[in-house]
């Protein structure tokens, strides 16, 4: 019993100390998400003390958008989406489970130690999941973020009005940034669930088999059909 509790303490410490690591990688991209959506504002610029440039030249757009490219690409990537998908993969285990043994008897399904543990372990991983998922559509939010695109066009379109001698110049700045919008609106990617990168296998199991089990679990304690 002792050397089974030293290995169930140490595999638990090893798997949130990954967690862990993961929720501070997290972090960092939603550090350098806030200070990139500043860099267009001189005032938040100032404030935080970050270099400032505006939209109003082609050079520039091409370099707002390769910063944001070596942003979102800097820190771990893979690693830190392989230890959420397997929190999360765990999760959805730990669920199937819990509503396997609620559909089999509902009223037992307490007196069993190991659905407390079951239980524990899920709040546990919900938790931080709920905080991943927080962080990454923070992030995604200030990384997808139009709104400096069009604040940008209307300037340009201001000052088209104030030198119409540069209205050609500004007019290609102007037809750059409807492109760089375009672009930004097709990089999202389709297996994502609040910020988090998720396998599409999994994206597909939580569509399907999950939201099955939970419809069922609800239906047997309702008494009635419900389908999610």
């Amino acid at each position: 019993a002792a050397i089974n509790f030293l290995e169930r303490l140490c595999l638990t410490w090893m798997f949130f100390f990954m967690m862990c690591v993961a929720e501070r990688t997290y972090k960092q991209r939603f550090l350098f998400a806030k200070l990139f959506s500043h860099i267009t504002s001189a005032r938040k610029a100032r404030k935080y003390e970050i270099p400032h440039f505006r939209l109003k030249k082609v050079e520039n757009i091409k370099i707002w958008l390769s910063l944001r490219s070596y942003l979102k690409r800097r820190g771990p990537q893979r690693s830190v989406d392989v230890v959420v998908s397997s929190v999360f993969l765990l999760a959805l285990s730990i669920a199937f489970i819990c509503c396997a043994q609620v559909l089999k008897g509902h009223k037992t399904f307490l007196s069993a130690a190991y659905n407390w543990e079951f239980l524990m372990w899920e709040a546990a991983l919900l938790l931080f999941l709920l905080r991943l998922a927080s962080l990454g559509s923070e992030t995604n939010k200030k990384y997808s973020n139009i709104s400096i695109l069009l604040t940008e066009q209307i300037n340009l379109y201001l000052k088209m009005e104030k030198k119409p001698n540069k209205k050609e110049q500004l007019s290609l700045v102007n037809n750059v940034l409807k492109l760089s919008t375009k672009l930004l609106k097709e990089l999202d990617s389709p297996f994502r669930l609040y910020g988090l990168t998720m396998n599409p296998l999994i994206y597909n199991i939580t569509r399907v088999v999950i939201l099955s089990a939970v419809s069922g679990v609800i239906s047997d304690l309702l008494g009635f059909n419900i389908r999610v």
